[in-house]
């Protein structure tokens, strides 16, 4: 049985969610299995926040045959140009179909769905800690850091400097970017423990956000505790309708002393960091 949401996690009764067929523009390769795909969208879908996710209808070709829509992180858009951007890992049968669209196709998408990150007036240095594709789902924080003037830190993990990706975009919208890698021994917990903890140490930290890893919750929730600082992560999680319906992406979270049931797709994705709990991999 799926519990009510607390009202901070309600859901906004006026969200836009619509179903467009978009254009593709460009469709280009980020890194090593890693696409970037950018699409002409109308003004109704791009009344976006970061962290939201589109559930998109993935071509089928006579390589794959994929049934269900996925559901795909925002990784960027601009409504006065009409634009909507996705950075995605070719996986499974769904991205490889997906991996296959040229400029000019049509690609069929619902949303903006679910619930985006917050940034309260009191957050005014926030830290981004990512690795791989999440980065993609932190993406538009920095944009909308940048629109309010928040200062932003960007901790970008990789296996090495070649499967960096984001660093150049970071930057250009006004991001301090750590780089760190399984390589140079710089990834690893206790390596990213002490490096955050400097930060915080500095004063450059009043809020964390980080998206997907266990590895990466558990030490945000153990640093964010240690130092009475909030977070916020965005979860991954395999959905079927992406409206909320199917009860398919239902997870549990500690809130309040009690364990609630919440729909990863209506109530987040995204979530207090503190009330998140590790999931079996």
């Amino acid at each position: 049985m799926v519990m009510m949401p607390p009202a901070h996690l309600a859901p906004a009764p006026d969200r836009p969610i619509k179903e467009v067929v978009a254009q593709v523009v460009s469709h280009e390769i980020a890194a090593d299995q890693y696409r970037l795909l950018e699409l002409a969208a109308p003004a109704e879908v791009l009344d976006c926040r970061p962290g939201q996710f589109f559930h998109i209808l993935c071509p089928v070709n006579g390589e794959s045959q994929p049934f269900l829509r996925r559901p795909m992180s925002i990784y960027g858009y601009d409504k006065a140009a009409g634009r909507l951007q996705f950075l995605y890992k070719v996986t499974g049968e769904g991205t490889r179909a997906l991996a296959h669209l040229e400029p000019g196709a049509g690609l069929n998408v619902v949303g903006p769905l679910g619930q985006g990150f917050s940034m309260p007036e009191s957050a005014r240095h926030l830290m981004l800690v990512a690795r791989g594709v999440g980065l993609a789902t932190l993406a538009p924080l920095a944009q909308e850091a940048q629109r309010l003037g928040r200062q932003l830190t960007a901790i970008c993990s990789a296996r090495s400097e070649a499967h960096l990706m984001s660093i150049d975009y970071f930057r250009a919208l006004g991001a301090r970017v750590i780089p760190v890698t399984d390589a140079d021994g710089t990834s690893d917990p206790k390596s990213l423990r002490r490096l955050i903890e400097e930060e915080i140490a500095a004063g450059r930290v009043d809020m964390l956000y980080t998206c997907g890893s266990n590895r990466l919750l558990r030490l945000c929730q153990e640093i964010g505790a240690e130092a009475g600082i909030p977070g916020e992560i965005a979860l991954e999680q395999q959905m079927a309708c992406g409206i909320g319906m199917c009860q398919c992406c239902v997870r549990p979270f500690r809130i309040d002393g009690r364990t609630a049931h919440l729909r990863v797709c209506r109530e987040g994705p995204v979530f207090d960091i503190q009330e998140a709990i590790e999931w079996s991999t």
